[in-house]
């Protein structure tokens, strides 16, 4: 039993779909002002950071799946996608 185990604090890896939903509504409070530059950086680090504690779950084709359609939407911005996929391993 490892030690995440046996003290219970173990995470769930994030799913492909939670992270695109997430990305999705970043993306909306951005586009609508609820965030500026500064708020939405801080909240996307904070995702880039949860995801290098849960990671994510499936595979490459799956979390392509996901994630395609974001991209098509330009719902990052270049340099916000290279950080992202180097997390999950992608680049």
């Amino acid at each position: 039993m490892s030690a995440d185990e046996s003290q219970g604090t173990a995470e769930k890896p994030i799913t492909p779909a939670r992270l695109a939903e997430e990305i999705r509504r970043l993306s909306a409070m951005r586009k609508n002002g609820e965030l500026d530059a500064t708020g939405f950086d801080q909240r996307f680090a904070r995702m880039v950071g949860e995801l290098r504690d849960r990671r994510i779950a499936g595979g490459r084709e799956e979390i392509e799946k996901a994630l395609g359609p974001l991209r098509s939407e330009s719902l990052l911005r270049p340099e916000e996608w290279f950080r992202l996929e180097k997390q999950l391993g992608l680049k």
